[in-house]
């Protein structure tokens, strides 16, 4: 489980189609600390460590995982937002993440309010329902309150903080990003078919 607060960006220094996909991922984390197994939110997917070096770390991803994320569009050299799995008493300071993307939304417009940018995004339509304003959404692994919602499009803002310790500070109109609902949304809507 993570809290979508994210702790480092990341670099893809490979990709290598094997059976699976594999990447190696540099960053800033002490690898020592990392075993074997471990889960790391990789811009909000969770992937397991399969290998470790001084100043990297390798996952394996299958081709579920691909069709559902924005992995198509990952290249060596892209940042990426990085999110070691909780620990006991760590701080909640997001919301529940699992690291289980639902899909893909884009990014249709992008303004700035005073220091804030202002971004709304188009969810694929199975998944909009989920969406509610002043709910909480996982874009690219990253804890967001949604601001409104039309439709299949939904608003969030992003502070100066957020665009300087994560990847959003590069993001751009056309863009896809990794969604994750809410979990609690998920639960809620599927109590109600049996109503």
């Amino acid at each position: 489980m993570f809290t979508g607060i994210i702790t480092d960006q990341g670099r893809i220094h490979t990709l290598t189609q094997r059976g699976d996909l594999r990447a190696r991922i540099t960053c800033s984390y002490d690898t020592d600390t990392i075993s074997l197994g471990a889960s790391i939110a990789c811009d909000g997917i969770c992937l397991t460590v399969v290998e470790t070096g001084a100043d990297w770390f390798d996952v394996e991803i299958s081709a579920e995982t691909v069709s559902k994320t924005n992995l198509s569009r990952w290249a060596e050299g892209r940042r990426i937002n990085l999110e070691r799995a909780l620990k006991v008493g760590d701080e909640l300071g997001g919301h529940i993440v699992s690291g289980h993307v639902d899909g893909v939304a884009e990014i249709i417009a992008m303004r700035d309010e005073g220091d804030s940018t202002r971004v709304t995004l188009r969810a694929p339509e199975a998944l909009a329902r989920f969406i509610a304003p002043k709910g909480s959404v996982a874009l690219s692994g990253t804890s967001l309150t949604v601001n409104e919602v039309d439709g299949c499009e939904f608003g969030i803002n992003f502070i100066p903080h957020t665009k300087d310790v994560t990847t959003w500070g590069d993001a751009a109109v056309g863009d896809l990003v990794n969604l994750e609902i809410d979990t609690l949304a998920r639960y809620v809507a599927r109590l109600r078919e049996f109503d």
